[in-house]
């Protein structure tokens, strides 16, 4: 069985959670959601757990960020092509999210990406990177970089 991950987000309105990421192309699983939280399947190896504050209180004795206060983490997704970050850019904020709420950051040549943050102030990251260099590692962006900045 491949490794899968699952990423517990505790949210206020669960209703709106889930509208919000299925406008952003999430499925709702019914086997494992009720009126405490809902699973929101992103692919087959990624689930977003969208639990309900006191769902989410019930697995942890800390208190729960505001996330709109403060960052705990910054999820990234891949993206198949830029067009498609800008897609999913645009259907997170239809959808009420916050877009390019993160820090304005340099473009890197073979690499594409933007961020928002969800309802709830979750931030994510969507991300295409060029295959031929990702397969080289960081060096084939070091070298893009290097010779982007020389001209």
């Amino acid at each position: 069985m491949p490794k899968m991950i699952f990423v517990n987000l505790p949210v206020t309105d669960l209703d709106r959670s889930i509208r919000f990421y299925e406008a952003i192309g999430g499925r709702k699983e019914p086997k494992f959601s009720n009126e405490a939280a809902a699973m929101i399947v992103l692919s087959d190896a990624i689930h977003v757990m969208l639990l309900t504050h006191p769902f989410y209180s019930s697995f942890t004795g800390k208190p729960i960020a505001d996330a709109h206060q403060t960052s705990q983490v910054i999820l990234c997704l891949s993206a198949d092509s830029p067009a498609e970050v800008d897609k999913t850019l645009e259907a997170a904020g239809a959808a009420g999210g916050k877009i390019d709420a993160g820090k304005k950051q340099d473009p890197v040549p073979l690499m594409y990406g933007r961020d928002f943050e969800d309802p709830d102030g979750h931030s994510w990251e969507i991300m295409w990177m060029d295959a031929r260099a990702a397969e080289q590692g960081a060096s084939a962006f070091e070298t893009a970089a290097a010779a982007a900045s020389s001209h």
